[in-house]
């Protein structure tokens, strides 16, 4: 995937903002997350040489953390939370439902480009469990039949 004169201007002005900053390669990522989607891996070079790590090194950063995504998210990103609390109360089954309705698994995009699958590892909302979260809306309770018109909404 080839990255954007955009995308990459907008990595620099990222990198500008934080590289004086100790301990800043995690509110970097965050900030390069935030204003383009993603950390594509073409910035790598960019981000080790601006930090004096290697390449392997800011690579084994980004795929350390489960947020991070190195690929473009579809226009939704659904999240199903896989902590303790909503295992126990059924988001095994509601992850298999989702992977299965989708046709796709974490971290890939629906065919029509509408949803991204991602899990996460707690919502902060337990007592709610299971939880799921679509783009910036936490959802609890959430059964079969809820997830599948959420789904619906969504296409």
């Amino acid at each position: 995937m080839t990255v954007s004169k955009k995308e990459l201007d907008k990595v620099s002005e990222c990198i500008e903002r934080f590289k004086d900053k100790p301990g800043a390669l995690l509110p970097l990522m965050h900030a390069i997350q935030d204003n383009i989607g993603y950390i594509p891996e073409d910035c790598y070079p960019q981000i080790a040489k601006a930090y004096n790590h290697s390449v392997a090194e800011v690579h084994g950063f980004v795929t350390f953390y489960h947020h991070f995504r190195r690929h473009p998210a579809g226009k939704n990103v659904l999240q199903i939370c896989r902590a303790e609390s909503c295992q126990s109360m059924g988001s095994e089954a509601l992850e298999a439902h989702c992977k299965q309705t989708l046709g796709i698994d974490y971290h890939q995009t629906s065919e029509d480009n509408l949803i991204t699958l991602e899990p996460i590892y707690c919502l902060g909302n337990c007592a709610c469990s299971p939880a799921v979260m679509i783009n910036d809306q936490v959802i609890g309770r959430v059964t079969k039949e809820k997830i599948n018109n959420l789904i619906k909404k969504l296409k």
